[in-house]
């Protein structure tokens, strides 16, 4: 069999395949980016479908349904995003299997070959991966703790037009980090002066715990091209499958077109049943439960590696999402680390898959949300020892 040319390009993502090793039972894993199962609504998702099922709604939610989404699902959300800022009507939003399709949907309608994406160095690994699979080229820029370098983004806009600008604004994946807000107003300005679409990818938005709210790159500026993208996954649950973009009726149209051809629509069943919880379910309640149930965790692991890991440590201390990113100190490669550390039956993600260019192999991506902070606590110390020992041993130079 003779495969594309575009999938003799592609590779597979390299946090993907390290998941399939790390997430075994016996393993103390903080690889995945996997919310708590304890803070799943479960019984409220049961009733939900329940009801769905037991109403003269079932042989609609059984059936196709529109590209677009559930009607009543679309509405709820259009209004959840005007409470953030970003007005829109229901015709702007599309429901999508989860917030992931929706990038590689805006990669389909937006990108030709040799096309220029502009992302953040590190950046979201299956953003860049599902990007190279439309035969985009990447333009770098740097980013610290305050997100995205904006001077650095300006410097590439006078230069090139590049065809779109990728990130994800709000706890960034992989390093934690929040673009603050005079960024946010001042890319705004640079897309609606440049003509130049936003991925806004902003999974984690709703999951703060610490600091002011600052306002979604899409609700700054109505004159700036933005798409944004969210979902359910980090907050009610990812076996949902339900994410959404909202964008101006036009691109929504295309996305619908080129969605038509992928899956011809989202289930049905999961849109109809989280419509109906949506209806009762106090859900920012919910939220303020998992924000307080991160919050913990996070603090433990900061703590943790505050107390255990050596002097000359760098790390992010993120307001909210689900990771936290570490530099090991100088000379420490972290590939080597997370063969030392699966050795203890520890896992992480080695940094270095999530830059588009010139990969800082010190760094490492660390989830919090998914263990208890005993848990926690217990991996830092013993992650900590892993490091200590290759310390210890003859290492080659880091890249």
């Amino acid at each position: 069999m003779t495969f594309s040319r575009r999938m003799s390009r592609a590779k597979p993502s390299a946090i993907r395949e390290i998941l399939k090793v790390t997430e075994r039972p016996e393993v103390l894993s903080f690889a995945g980016g996997l919310p708590a199962p304890e803070a799943f609504p479960v019984e409220a998702i049961a009733r939900a479908h329940a009801q769905v099922l037991a109403s003269p709604a079932a042989p609609a939610a059984l059936q196709y349904g529109p590209t677009e989404g559930f009607a009543p699902l679309r509405a709820w959300i259009a209004e959840r995003m005007a409470r953030r800022g970003i007005r829109c009507r229901p015709e702007q939003v599309l429901i999508t299997a989860g917030s992931q399709q929706g990038i590689d949907l805006v990669g389909k309608v937006l990108l030709d070959e040799g096309d220029t994406v502009v992302v953040e160095n590190p950046s979201y690994v299956a953003a860049l991966q599902a990007f190279e699979s439309y035969e985009a080229r990447f333009e770098v820029v740097g980013s610290d703790d305050c997100g995205m370098r904006i001077d650095e983004l300006e410097a590439v806009l006078l230069r090139s037009r590049p065809k779109l600008i990728y990130l994800v604004p709000t706890f960034q994946n992989p390093r934690g980090t929040t673009l603050s807000l005079e960024r946010r107003v001042r890319l705004a300005q640079l897309a609606a002066e440049y003509g130049v679409p936003v991925l806004e990818d902003d999974p984690y938005g709703e999951l703060r715990y610490r600091g002011a709210a600052l306002p979604a790159i899409a609700a700054i500026d109505e004159a700036a091209p933005v798409i944004h993208l969210s979902s359910f996954s980090k907050t009610l649950s990812p076996g949902l499958r339900l994410g959404w973009a909202v964008a101006d009726e036009k691109t929504i149209r295309m996305l619908t077109v080129a969605k038509q051809a992928v899956d011809l629509h989202t289930g049905s069943l999961a849109q109809h049943a989280t419509a109906r919880l949506l209806e009762t379910f106090d859900y920012d309640a919910h939220l303020k439960t998992v924000c307080a149930l991160y919050s913990t965790r996070c603090e433990v692991m900061l703590a943790g590696i505050e107390r255990h890991f050596p002097s000359g440590t760098t790390l992010t201390r993120p307001e909210g999402g689900l990771f936290v990113w570490a530099r090991l100190p100088s000379g420490l490669n972290a590939q080597e680390l997370f063969v030392e550390a699966m050795k203890e039956r520890i896992a992480f993600v080695p940094g270095a898959p999530f830059f588009a260019a010139a990969p800082d192999h010190s760094t490492l991506r660390l989830n919090f949300s998914n263990r208890p902070p005993e848990a926690i606590a217990e991996g830092m110390a013993r992650l900590a020892g892993c490091i200590a020992r290759l310390q210890d041993q003859p290492r080659a130079a880091v890249g």
